[in-house]
C-alpha cells in the first residue's frame, strides 16, 4: 500500500468537531486529508473533495466547491458521523497555477474543459484510486457517496470500494457559475438538475 498515515488531530468547526487525519501517498508525496466524525461502521457518508483554494478558502462564485464543502461538512455533523477525503488534486488534478491560467482562458470566452484541454490537460485530470487506499486503511470497504460526479463513484468502485448509495450535494447557480455548472451536466456526465 502507497498510502502511510502521518497524524490525527482534533478539527473543532462551527457545526462539531471533527477528526482531522493526514496521509502521504508514498508514490508521489502528495498529501490527502481525512476530516471525520464518530462511528464510520454500517456504510458511512462520504464526500470525496478535491482541494479548491480559490473556492474553499478564497470564496470564489466561479464555482460550487466551497458551498459543497461547507455542505458536506453541515450534512455530515447534523447525522453525527461521516468523513470528507480532502484531496490535493487543485483544478480537477491539473494545480494551482494552471487553474489560474485556465481562469484567464476563461474569461477570454473559453469554457472550463476547452480551457483545460487548450492548456494541454485532459478535462479532468483526477485519479480516486488513492481514496480507496485511505478507506481499507481505515477498514471501511462500503460507502454512500456524496457526489454529483458519476467518475467519483467510477473511481471508488474500481479501487475495490463498494458505493451502496448516491447522495446529491448539489448547490444553486449564480450568475458567476450558471455556465460552469451547465459544462459539467452537459459536457461532464455530473448529475445535476437543469
Amino acid at each position: 500500500m502507497k498510502i502511510k498515515t502521518l497524524a490525527k488531530a482534533k478539527l473543532p468547526t462551527p457545526w462539531a468537531e471533527f477528526s482531522i487525519t493526514a496521509f502521504e501517498d508514498t508514490s508521489n508525496n502528495e498529501e490527502h486529508l481525512a476530516i471525520s466524525l464518530g462511528k464510520l461502521d454500517d456504510n458511512p457518508l462520504l464526500r470525496i473533495h478535491s482541494q479548491c483554494l480559490t473556492g474553499d478558502a478564497l470564496f470564489s462564485l466561479r464555482c460550487d466547491c466551497g458551498s459543497q464543502l461547507e455542505m458536506a461538512l453541515k450534512t455530515i455533523a447534523a447525522e453525527g458521523n461521516g468523513l470528507i477525503i480532502y484531496m490535493a488534486q487543485e483544478g480537477r488534478g491539473i494545480g494551482l497555477g494552471n487553474k489560474i491560467k485556465a481562469y484567464e482562458l476563461q474569461d477570454k470566452g473559453l469554457n472550463t474543459i476547452e480551457a483545460n484541454e487548450s492548456l494541454g490537460f485532459e478535462a479532468d485530470e483526477r485519479n480516486y484510486s488513492v481514496c480507496g487506499e485511505i478507506l481499507s486503511s481505515m477498514n471501511i470497504s462500503a460507502v454512500r457517496l456524496m457526489t454529483n460526479n458519476p467518475l467519483k463513484i467510477e473511481g471508488l468502485v474500481d479501487s475495490g470500494i463498494d458505493v451502496v448509495d448516491r447522495v446529491s450535494i448539489e448547490v444553486d447557480a449564480s450568475e458567476h457559475n450558471k455556465d460552469y455548472l451547465g459544462v459539467k451536466a452537459d459536457h461532464m456526465g455530473h448529475l445535476l438538475k437543469k
